[in-house]
């Protein structure tokens, strides 16, 4: 029978594995039919931080994290220049879009799939844009949480 850790681990493979999955898929159109698109490592750094830090938010139980208190602690400092971070990428992406707008992204592409394409990125990229940030924002209090009840009760 295989320890906790050792099933901890193998559970975190397994949402990596997921996660890259559904990173793959969300990307794929982009990855395919455009030529230039300046965000592609935004636009992972965006779904994985979305999957990742709502996973947390919801089985914190259930990884590493759980029984780690300095990890924890660390993360709650951390997580506060990432959510920065976040939002001006995200800003910056906005800020193209108004100045250049999504058309110039999908330029290479023929006329009749040019408006769906734009209208993917700009969907896409918003929605885990603005998903990661809000995950990022609730993440530290899941955490502060979580440290509180490991202290008073013995829980996660």
């Amino acid at each position: 029978m295989p320890s906790a850790n050792n099933l901890y681990q193998r559970i975190e493979l397994l949402w990596w594995a997921i996660t890259m999955l559904i990173t793959g898929a969300v990307l794929a159109p982009v990855i395919i039919e455009v030529k230039y698109y300046p965000f592609y490592l935004l636009n992972v750094l965006f779904i994985i931080a979305f999957l990742t830090l709502t996973r947390y938010l919801f089985l914190l139980h259930l990884t590493f994290l759980a029984r780690r208190q300095r990890l924890k602690v660390a993360l709650v400092f951390l997580s506060i220049p990432f959510i920065f971070f976040l939002v001006e990428q995200l800003n910056g992406f906005q800020d193209f879009l108004d100045t250049e707008g999504a058309i110039v992204l999908v330029e290479s592409l023929p006329a009749e799939s040019q408006t769906g394409m734009a209208f993917y990125i700009q969907n896409q990229m918003l929605l885990f844009g603005v998903g990661s940030i809000i995950s990022a924002v609730l993440f530290p209090i899941r955490l502060v949480v979580s440290v509180w009840r490991n202290y008073n009760k013995g829980t996660v």
